[in-house]
């Protein structure tokens, strides 16, 4: 048995939710915050039998893709007068981490 921890963006929640109740993957999904944009993530546990880990992969894969917006990593109100403000920036969003563990016990009570 495996523990799959998966880290993705907030926007990409119901995909991925739908996608894993369709193929019958049991999960708990809890809310988090990520560092680098301070946006919201959502991670999912989830205990997956070792003989389906490459289809739990798979249905990660085509429901977290990756896609560029646009940050601000200063606001407005934090640069002192007369401070160079620079623009948006481009930057890669979406997508999932995951985490692979082993799992020497599961007990459900």
């Amino acid at each position: 048995m495996k523990l799959v921890i998966t880290i993705i963006h907030d926007r990409d929640k119901n995909r991925i939710s739908e996608a894993l109740l369709k193929n019958n993957f049991k999960f708990t999904k809890l809310a988090s915050t990520g560092g680098f944009l301070r946006e919201g993530n959502i991670t999912f546990l989830i205990g997956v039998e070792e003989n389906r880990l490459e289809e739990l992969m798979d249905v990660i894969r085509e429901s977290c893709k990756t896609r560029e917006q646009y940050a601000n990593f200063m606001p407005p109100d934090a640069a002192p007068i007369g401070v160079f403000m620079p623009g948006p920036v481009k930057v890669e969003v979406g997508g999932a981490v995951v985490f692979i563990l082993n799992t020497d016990r599961v007990e459900r009570f």
